[in-house]
């Protein structure tokens, strides 16, 4: 699933969009988040720095050598009782001097030397953070040393208000990159849409040539697609060609042969029929062995009015009424030479096999051409309709009623199309042919 996303540009660009900034924010709270840390921090080493500098500057050594704390910090926190903000003097070697009102009768315990930050706990376990510093006085028997403690939970709480204005700020940000992100990728591809646009509508027979886009990475690419068409205009029309000199080359000398020969004579039904055959693989060979004309549209009117107007001698000799019924926005994604080939086999057919009437019609729905000719004839049995639509059905070698070429060069000029030709029975009992195209 993951996989079967990704193969979308859009969500490859997208996701690397996601992924960097993810990577880019985060990186910015560890970085911004460890500065206000060591800030908040620092601010208050810097005041239990300021409360030993108050004990040291308020100790003084008496006439008899004894230090004392004659002017103690005044800080309220100081007195309030079991507050963890405490500090204690005592000397190096662990005789209790003096200490803040808010240990009561608590006595700090913590290691030997000077140090800042250290970690300590409180009477209940609660995490503290200690600072020690030892020094000494003129007229001092030995070292003194200051020991001041400051709730961790002080610390934590003054973190977590710098640190939740942060946490918006990044999340905000993160909005807004979010959406240039998405913009960005809306607007860079906006091209490549316009372009998958216009090839559609060149396949739809809405235009013949793609309009070079403003983006110079993709003019090379329009470039070589408008050569693909003139290629493919170019190798039709040769092959075209070539198929009438083949098709002139043959059956004229058949021809030829043809009228040599009495018309009771056994080898005119073998010249007859190599002439039906040859005319199958040169038509088959037109529909199938070519690619296809791109950008080209046709519309069906004309071209009904056109093959009607062509059998009608035909139609009237043999007493057929022709009914048409054409919309008029029913139109063909392909070149006039196919239709006119696909719906005159079926028309030929019709004419050949029907008793009095025969019902044409041709409309357009949903990019698509319905061509449906009845007729009132004997019509074809399921199993007929099966063989004439299956691949390689050769119903000209059958002898059926019905049967000739003409189905199959449908059945495959519609298939390179990406149509379909449908047999069924029609309610007079005949034929009924639904002709579906692109249209």
């Amino acid at each position: 699933m993951i996989r079967s996303r990704l193969d979308s540009i859009r969500a490859r660009l997208l996701a690397a969009a996601a992924l960097w900034l993810t990577l880019a924010l985060l990186g910015a709270w560890w970085v911004i988040g460890g500065v206000l840390d060591r800030f908040v921090t620092e601010r208050f080493d810097a005041e239990a720095a300021a409360i030993v500098e108050t004990v040291i500057a308020g100790t003084e050594v008496g006439a008899d050598g004894t230090p004392a704390l004659e002017r103690p910090p005044t800080d309220p926190r100081l007195s309030q009782p079991l507050s963890l903000y405490g500090w204690q003097l005592e000397t190096e070697s662990g005789a209790l001097l003096a200490r803040s009102g808010s240990l009561l009768d608590l006595r700090l315990a913590a290691p030997a030397g000077s140090y800042s930050g250290g970690a300590g706990t409180g009477p209940d376990g609660e995490p503290l953070r200690v600072m020690r510093r030892v020094f000494t006085l003129p007229g001092a028997d030995e070292a003194l040393a200051v020991v001041v403690t400051v709730p961790r939970s002080e610390i934590d709480a003054a973190l977590f208000r710098v640190r939740q204005p942060l946490a918006l700020s990044l999340i905000v940000l993160g909005a807004g990159l979010t959406a240039a992100s998405l913009a960005q990728v809306g607007w860079g591809l906006r091209t490549l849409d316009r372009m998958g646009r216009d090839i559609r509508a060149i396949r739809a027979g809405q235009a013949e040539r793609l309009p070079l886009p403003p983006v110079a990475e993709l003019r090379p690419v329009a470039a070589e697609m408008n050569a693909l068409l003139d290629a493919n205009r170019l190798v039709i029309a040769r092959a075209r060609e070539h198929l009438g000199n083949l098709a002139h080359s043959l059956r004229t000398p058949l021809s030829a042969l043809a009228n040599t020969l009495p018309p009771d004579q056994p080898g005119r039904a073998l010249v007859d029929r190599m002439d039906r055959q040859i005319a199958w693989h040169l038509r088959r060979a037109r529909s199938v062995g070519t690619p296809r004309l791109l950008g080209h549209v046709t519309m069906v009117g004309p071209v009904l009015d056109d093959l009607v107007l062509v059998l009608r001698r035909l139609a009237d000799s043999r007493g057929l009424t022709i009914t048409l019924r054409c919309a008029p926005d029913a139109r063909f994604a392909g070149e006039r030479q196919d239709l006119e080939e696909m719906v005159g086999n079926l028309l030929e057919n019709a004419v050949k096999h029907a008793t009095a009437r025969i019902d044409v019609s041709a409309v357009s729905h949903d990019r698509e051409l319905v061509v449906g000719i009845e007729d009132d004839g004997p019509g074809m049995s399921g199993a007929d309709h099966a063989l004439a639509l299956s691949r390689g059905g050769r119903l000209d070698e059958t002898g059926l009623p019905g049967a000739g070429l003409g189905l199959a060069i449908v059945v495959d000029l519609a298939a390179l199309y990406g149509g379909r030709l449908d047999l069924g029975r029609a309610a007079s009992g005949g034929l009924r042919a639904t002709l579906i195209l692109p249209g």
